[in-house]
């Protein structure tokens, strides 16, 4: 019988890379919430791939920018910890927007943290990823692979999260450089978060596209349980004029989130969402999970 491999895989990159997009299509089950808006992740996300002789824990993190709030040091931070932490490094860069300071910014800081590692390479365990390849002509994917190949990583590869493409031939390269190791979680486990956070990243995801351009950062969630069959989700935003914006006229976009949230959650649960104005709440994004 073959040992056994095991280790967790940070996803890294500037955001709307695609990195969400991408663990939830590798897990093959919805483990963190997606948008177009970038910054929507806001924590380490864990989802977990099974198979009989390896076990992959995925960590989908926020993208890595120059933060100009408190929330967004705290991201940048949530990111750089990840990347401590796992055994592999995965650098996304999106095949639809050509490699810029972002990236470079992302790389930059890989290559600072493992220097010591070896002479003339970033580390043996940091791979490139084109993400986004099913949008653009190949040769512009190879393009994007070129610009990867100038940092010395440990493997280059393209794949479309959309299409599957490349998909289980990453899986393979991860488990090879993924320790010996043992099963963390049990086989049935694919999400790793509390079922209230859960239920609140549900509710943003839903909240995001109904927003102004603004707003988006403005919003955080936190879901209570009430009992086994009620839950309670406050939406804060920072200012009294944002209150009505995410109500809606005559609380539609509300009734238009509940009803997008209900099908994800078990049958007959009831679910109460509060609008709450808290301008402090990006100060203290502890209290949010973030």
């Amino acid at each position: 019988m073959s040992e056994h491999r095991s280790g967790f895989v940070a996803m890294l990159g500037r955001p709307n890379v695609g990195k969400s997009t991408l663990v939830n299509a590798l897990c093959g089950e919805k483990v963190t919430i997606v948008s177009k808006r970038p910054q929507t992740t806001r924590r380490s996300y864990r989802g977990v791939w099974h198979q009989e002789d390896a076990q992959i824990v995925f960590l989908d993190t926020p993208g890595i920018h120059k933060p100009v709030t408190a929330l967004g040091e705290r991201l940048n931070s949530h990111a750089q910890v990840a990347a401590d932490d796992a055994d592999v490094v995965c650098f996304l860069l999106d095949a639809t927007q050509p490699a810029g300071r972002g990236d470079e910014f992302v790389l930059d800081k890989l290559a600072a943290k493992a220097t010591a590692i070896g002479p003339n390479a970033i580390a043996p365990n940091i791979m490139g990823i084109v993400t986004k390849c099913d949008l653009v002509k190949p040769a512009i994917v190879v393009k994007q692979l070129a610009a990867l190949s100038e940092y010395n990583l440990s493997d280059y590869i393209a794949v479309s999260a959309l299409t599957g493409d490349g998909l289980d031939t990453l899986r393979d390269l991860l488990i090879q450089l993924l320790p010996v190791g043992p099963k963390y979680f049990p086989p049935d486990i694919v999400r790793d978060l509390k079922w209230e956070d859960w239920v609140a990243e549900l509710v943003r995801e839903q909240l995001l596209p109904t927003l102004r351009e603004e707003l988006p950062h403005s919003v955080a969630t936190r879901a209570e349980l009430d009992d086994e069959r009620r839950m309670r989700c406050d939406i804060l935003v920072e200012r009294p004029s944002q209150r009505p914006i995410v109500i809606g006229h005559g609380g539609k976009n509300l009734k238009a989130v509940r009803e997008a949230v209900l099908p994800h959650l078990p049958e007959d649960t009831e679910l109460t969402l509060r609008v709450k104005v808290d301008k402090h709440w990006q100060s203290r994004p502890e209290r949010f999970g973030c």
